[in-house]
């Protein structure tokens, strides 16, 4: 792996196999990739909300193929995804997703251990589902045995029945949401009122839009697969258009096998 952006003396000196770039020619460790995607240090005071994305889009704008992203994917890019959700505190994900990617309870890697309990955060980052409907298996060890309680976030206005059954499998039901759906902003408070900052959402496309929309992203790290795929798979945010296109900075890009993992912040 290589760091390309920010530009240093290091970026632009040439390691031995002839390539440019900070780290080329060799695999970064992981506390070397836990450094390069640590979130901003919170300022004086209460410490507010941080929240990324981490997606995966191949050259064409395809997020996912034949449904799921792993098939655009790579080693260096799951490298990185478990470096992001070992620095969160929480991972908010879609229903949708949740069911079409299989998805169970994060773990405690012994290599961010002291990491994590340095910064006071429990062993693993909690799962927060977003669902309106709570149309979900609880008999899954997402919710049935994970390290740290799955919390879902629903509106006020969900079936009753439900909200029981999620509580009974031992989820904890968060109101995000005056009706039936969920309120992006209302959501992010909602947990940073559970002590959880620093957050991460693997989306879904549609969650990830809503988020855009509501204007509550931070950062967006994305990893330019370089694939084609054609066909119509979704982008990485869906739903209605915002009014103004929300302009962000380039903060970071590294380089492995041909992928670019770019992070960028609010503008």
């Amino acid at each position: 792996m290589r760091r390309l952006f920010p530009v240093t003396d290091e970026t632009a000196a040439p390691a031995p196999d002839g390539r440019s770039g900070e780290g080329a020619g060799r695999e970064w460790s992981l506390a070397e990739l836990a450094a390069a995607y640590a979130y901003p240090e919170p300022g004086t005071g209460r410490a507010e909300p941080y929240l990324r994305a981490n997606m995966v889009s191949t050259l064409d704008g395809a997020a996912q193929h034949d449904g799921r992203s792993q098939p655009i994917s790579s080693a260096a890019d799951m490298r990185i995804f478990g470096t992001l959700r070992a620095l969160a505190d929480v991972v908010v994900v879609g229903a949708e997703t949740v069911r079409r990617e299989g998805y169970r309870p994060a773990r405690a890697r012994a290599e961010f251990a002291a990491l994590r309990e340095a910064a006071g955060q429990a062993p693993a980052p909690a799962i927060a589902v977003v669902t309106a409907s709570l149309d979900l298996d609880f008999s899954l060890p997402l919710f049935t045995s994970p390290l740290v309680p799955t919390l879902i976030l629903t509106g006020a206005a969900a079936a009753p029945d439900r909200v029981a059954a999620a509580g009974e499998a031992g989820a904890l039901v968060v109101t995000a949401g005056d009706g039936m759906g969920v309120d992006p902003a209302r959501a992010v408070a909602a947990l940073a009122g559970l002590g959880h900052t620093r957050l991460l959402t693997e989306g879904g496309p549609r969650l990830l839009g809503q988020m855009v929309a509501a204007g509550v992203l931070d950062e967006l790290c994305l990893t330019v697969s370089p694939m084609l795929t054609a066909g119509d798979a979704q982008r990485i945010a869906g739903g209605p258009a915002v009014t103004v296109p929300h302009r962000f900075s380039l903060l970071s890009m590294l380089e492995e096998d041909g992928f670019l993992f770019t992070r960028y912040g609010r503008a």
